[in-house]
């Protein structure tokens, strides 16, 4: 329906700061509402951008109630998400696989909401696309909710930090100083990464010898 919705020309999926901002001033009191049915829309939905919905949050509601709304309509989002995918993939997945389903790190819970939160904090990685994949794991679903709530806070303070700036024209020093947490944030969990990375590459070339040499 939605799909038929877009190519009608009844709403577009280019969605900008202003557009939300206006959305919201029309809906008036509905106007928290409002923020987070499109965070949750965005996060549903993975080609609506959630970006232009957050700075406007900030922008009409100030840091810290943008904030919260942000982190609301995300955290529904990632949920509704995550149950999709639980009762619709998880099946599919034990039927595929089997016992392999959860073999390795798939079959730890604390190894799964670390992942989980790990890929909150760090902007590259796909909020949608990890819900979707950790509803399809056997991750306790209380697990997911608390991960997800504890990472996407400092993001969701960073962008409406930055729509309010934006809009009062102020943004400056503390600006900078917010991307900076978050470029601080998210910086040692990427080299942690690469360098675990780089390590069992290394490591599989002398699995390879000891093999053949035992064979």
């Amino acid at each position: 329906m939605g799909l038929l919705g877009w190519a009608a020309g009844w709403w577009s999926f280019d969605l900008d700061r202003a557009a939300v901002e206006a959305w919201v001033a029309r809906a008036g009191p509905w106007g928290p509402l409002a923020i987070v049915a499109l965070m949750t829309a965005a996060v549903v939905a993975s080609p609506i951008p959630s970006a232009p919905v957050a700075l406007a949050s900030g922008a009409a509601f100030g840091h810290y109630a943008g904030t919260v709304y942000v982190a609301v309509g995300a955290e529904t989002g990632a949920l509704v998400a995550f149950l999709i995918a639980r009762g619709l993939g998880r099946g599919t997945v034990e039927r595929l696989l089997g016992d392999k389903a959860d073999h390795g790190l798939l079959g730890s819970q604390n190894a799964l909401t670390l992942t989980v939160f790990a890929s909150r904090l760090l902007p590259f990685v796909s909020f949608d696309a990890m819900s979707y994949a950790a509803g399809v794991s056997r991750l306790q679903f209380w697990r997911f909710a608390l991960a997800t709530m504890a990472g996407i806070l400092p993001a969701s303070f960073e962008l409406a930090h930055f729509g309010s700036a934006a809009m009062a024209g102020t943004f400056g020093g503390a600006e900078w100083i917010a991307l900076g947490l978050g470029l601080v944030t998210g910086l040692p969990l990427l080299l942690l990464a690469l360098r675990r990375g780089a390590a069992s590459r290394k490591d599989s070339p002398r699995k390879d010898t000891a093999a053949a040499e035992g064979s």
